[in-house]
């Protein structure tokens, strides 16, 4: 549920221009064209959430969605203004994904989200393959999942996280077990039958038999896609600060422990493993022919052009945000204002280092030789130490994590960049 793989950083400051002039040496992808649009509203905050979302009337649904369609209408004059010049390439691409995430964009009026695919349709040379909608089961309903499939939703993301009710309340989520059971088949009616399941592992009063049952019920559905997360300990949530404060609210002393959180991880990957998923990504597993063709374009840095309240976008050569705040946002795109907060042209070492990080999170892994002869440098002494002691394991000219320790990546990646 991520606008922008996690890792990756923008920096800049609101109206900010600059050349564009381009003289990094950028690897980019234009397999095609990915759009994401943010919808940073939610019914409640869960404890776990460190994302820009807030819980406001549903009276702001409809001016949010109606400047989301004049931004995606106006991009181009917009980006101009803010000195971000979209390569010639990239505007003839074909937008072949859309991702609707949040926030809860299934809070939204349907008719919101069919508006703003007709501003794509209508801006954009379009061939829809896979438009996604972030969901909560709690927000399904026969109405609008039949509206969603008319508009042209063919996928939704649920936000699982447990099927124990004792860990949803204590993380402050609103739905609950019986909420799944009720959805999935509402949707399946109305012919949306990619549907991705979330499950987190390190939530408030897991335990190894919780999980075991979550991941079984997960099996019994059967979703097509499933997404493995670990609890995120950092100050941008309730429960992170008071995890790293030592306190007791928000259920913090029931957190299993980070080696526990590891084998959750790594019993998840048995088990989806022995139903049929393919695990291709660190956190993301997928029945065959079914993995997210919208997040491989994160993975792989092809370009994608994000819009709404603190949306990402990435030409190949630039990186920029929209402003995080709703309202700021709505206000900035009614007066014709840029809505462009941060920008950040990618250097070349900048590439290379995303490359190595985005291309490891893969378990396909990373071709050496591509990248060394595109970027023109030895790569392979920085994997020597690594492969030394196991955590990485060479195949030819590709390199990948080693299986046994995916559960401790991101101290695979502090090493690798140091």
């Amino acid at each position: 549920m991520y606008a922008i793989p996690a890792g990756t950083s923008v920096s800049g400051h609101f109206g900010t221009k600059i050349s564009p002039v381009r003289c990094a040496k950028v690897l980019v992808y234009l397999m095609s064209l990915g759009i994401y649009i943010q919808v940073p509203f939610c019914q409640t905050r869960c404890t776990y959430c460190n994302f820009h979302t807030g819980v406001v009337s549903s009276a702001r649904f409809a001016p949010y969605a109606a400047a989301v369609q004049t931004e995606i209408r106006q991009h181009q004059r917009r980006l101009q203004q803010a000195g971000i010049i979209l390569p010639g390439s990239l505007a003839q691409e074909t937008v072949d994904t859309v991702y609707f995430g949040g926030g809860t964009p299934s809070l939204l009026d349907p008719q919101h989200l069919d508006a703003m695919l007709d501003a794509i349709r209508e801006t954009f040379i379009h061939d829809f393959r896979e438009v996604t909608l972030e969901a909560d089961p709690e927000t399904i309903d026969s109405q609008k999942s039949a509206a969603w499939a008319a508009a042209g939703i063919n996928r939704v993301s649920f936000g699982v996280q447990s099927f124990s009710d004792v860990e949803l309340q204590a993380a402050g989520r609103m739905h609950r077990r019986a909420d799944i059971y009720r959805a999935v088949p509402i949707l399946d009616a109305a012919g949306i039958g990619n549907i991705s399941f979330d499950l987190i592992a390190g939530l408030p009063h897991q335990t190894p038999e919780s999980w075991r049952n979550s991941l079984d019920e997960l099996v019994q559905l059967a979703p097509r896609h499933v997404s493995i997360y670990l609890l995120e300990v950092d100050e941008g949530s309730r429960l992170g600060s008071e995890l790293l404060r030592g306190g007791t609210k928000y259920s913090a002393s029931a957190v299993p422990s980070d080696d526990a959180m590891a084998e959750s991880y790594d019993l998840a990957r048995a088990v989806l493993s022995a139903a049929g998923y393919e695990h291709y990504e660190i956190s993301n597993f997928a029945k065959p022919g079914f993995a997210s063709e919208h997040n491989r374009k994160y993975w792989r840095r092809a370009p994608y052009l994000g819009f709404g309240a603190g949306a990402y976008s990435f030409s190949g050569t630039e990186r920029w945000a929209n402003a995080h705040d709703a309202a700021d946002y709505v206000q900035s795109i009614a007066s014709g204002k840029i809505p462009v907060e941060q920008l950040e042209v990618i250097s070349t070492a900048q590439a290379l280092e995303e490359e190595l990080f985005l291309g490891l999170r893969q378990l396909a892994g990373i071709d050496m030789d591509r990248l060394q002869k595109f970027y023109g440098v030895s790569i392979s002494d920085r994997f020597l130490p690594l492969e030394s002691s196991g955590l990485l394991e060479r195949d030819g000219t590709v390199v990948r994590l080693a299986p046994k320790h995916l559960s401790i990546s991101n101290e695979v990646f502090v090493e690798l960049m140091r």
